[in-house]
């Protein structure tokens, strides 16, 4: 399953660690890009890109200022339209149809969204109905999506070496273990 994110009205100023959270979130549990619209902000996608040149696999962040023709782009090359909302129906009613989908564009709000977005959207989906954020909305989504699956990230100059105490960060760059007490 391909899965890319729409992050709408990021604004530049206020959004930058929210919205670098939600492409941290995104290629972490899943995803292989995040697009932004509202304000463009080059530092921040520099940045993510940039870290996920650090950390493997192909994910990338870029910029679309028209977020409604973004959509029906997406939606005129197949892609299943998720808006995660907690205004939506519960993820857990439609998961199964959802992950049979082989191409799926999340949208995740930021200011307020138009409510244009709610009627293009092929579901509006809530993790849950309560006021939280669009970082946990799309962390849970997609590791509800992918059923908790760990992704494989090729080409990652960092790995961290999972254990129980402590931490250990594998820099392939330098071909050095790092080691960190915590």
């Amino acid at each position: 399953m391909k899965v890319s994110v729409l992050r709408l009205g990021h604004r530049i100023g206020r959004d930058p660690r929210i919205s670098t959270h939600c492409a941290l979130a995104a290629r972490a549990l899943g995803a292989s890009e995040i697009i932004y619209s509202g304000e463009n902000d080059e530092k921040m996608i520099d940045g993510i890109n940039k870290t996920a040149q650090r950390w493997g696999g192909k994910f990338c962040a870029r910029y679309d200022l028209e977020w409604k023709k973004c959509i029906l782009s997406y939606k005129k090359k197949g892609y299943f339209v998720v808006h995660l909302t907690m205004y939506g129906i519960q993820a857990g009613s439609v998961m199964m149809k959802i992950r049979k989908q082989k191409k799926i564009l999340l949208v995740v709000g930021g200011e307020k969204v138009h409510p244009e977005v709610y009627h293009l959207a092929d579901k509006n989906i809530a993790v849950t109905n309560q006021p939280h954020s669009e970082v946990a909305a799309l962390a849970v989504f997609l590791h509800e999506c992918f059923l908790g699956k760990e992704h494989k990230f090729s080409k990652a100059r960092l790995r961290i070496v999972p254990q129980e105490k402590g931490k250990k960060v594998l820099n392939k760059e330098s071909s050095s273990l790092k080691k960190h007490n915590s």
